[in-house]
């Protein structure tokens, strides 16, 4: 049975990482670390054995940054979709993680705990997100039936995203649950067309051992 491999890639290291602040939907770019990282990423997917039949990217600089090479390398077009947006963190976008938390303690608290259903003050939910960012995924999966799709984003993006293809979020109440992703970190799924879905790695970074 055919099955369709997925690869949700977060992006390199971006300007806003390297401060320790907080992206969000802000249009920060890689930094030069951020940069070899992007590209030791296309040298690992192009090694590998299954090729790169559809690459998409939220549209942030970031993540748009970290998928050239690997676009440019295969002579590809990149597909690109707010849907793959990080989740937008409100007032607390391009602070520090400790200016967040003295100027907006509630809203920071809030996200520490991964509460799904809240609602960030001038930003959105983890439900919203899931909302925008799954049915894409899904769309492009049955689009791309037996290919292999290399979707880059962001670590939020890709946590909900990974739940979301395991069934994890499919319960009317939700544990707050977290998968973290380094940058340039590859989580890698099989979905076959009867729904199987094959987790076959999660935040892989050997690609990066020499930077």
């Amino acid at each position: 049975m055919d099955s369709t491999r997925v690869l949700l890639i977060r992006h390199g290291q971006s300007e806003g990482n390297a401060a320790g602040r907080f992206g969000g939907h802000t249009a920060t770019p890689l930094s030069a670390h951020g940069r070899r990282e992007a590209e030791a990423t296309a040298r690992a997917l192009l090694a590998e054995k299954d090729s790169i039949t559809f690459v998409a990217s939220s549209d942030l600089l970031r993540a748009l940054e970290t998928a050239e090479p690997l676009a440019r390398n295969l002579k590809a077009d990149v597909y690109r979709t707010s849907a793959f947006r990080e989740r937008s963190v409100g007032q607390l976008e391009g602070l520090t993680f400790e200016e967040a938390a003295e100027a907006h303690p509630d809203e920071y608290a809030a996200l520490l705990r991964r509460d799904f259903e809240h609602v960030m003050i001038g930003g959105e939910s983890y439900r919203q997100l899931l909302d925008r960012a799954a049915g894409e995924l899904d769309r492009l999966i049955e689009e791309h039936r037996g290919g292999t799709i290399a979707v880059f984003s962001h670590t939020g993006t890709i946590c909900i995203l990974a739940l979301h293809l395991m069934g994890a979020l499919d319960a009317p109440a939700l544990r707050p649950v977290w998968i973290h992703t380094n940058n340039c970190g590859i989580t890698r799924f099989k979905v076959r067309a009867d729904g199987y879905v094959r987790v076959q790695a999660v935040n892989d970074t050997r690609h990066l051992i020499n930077l």
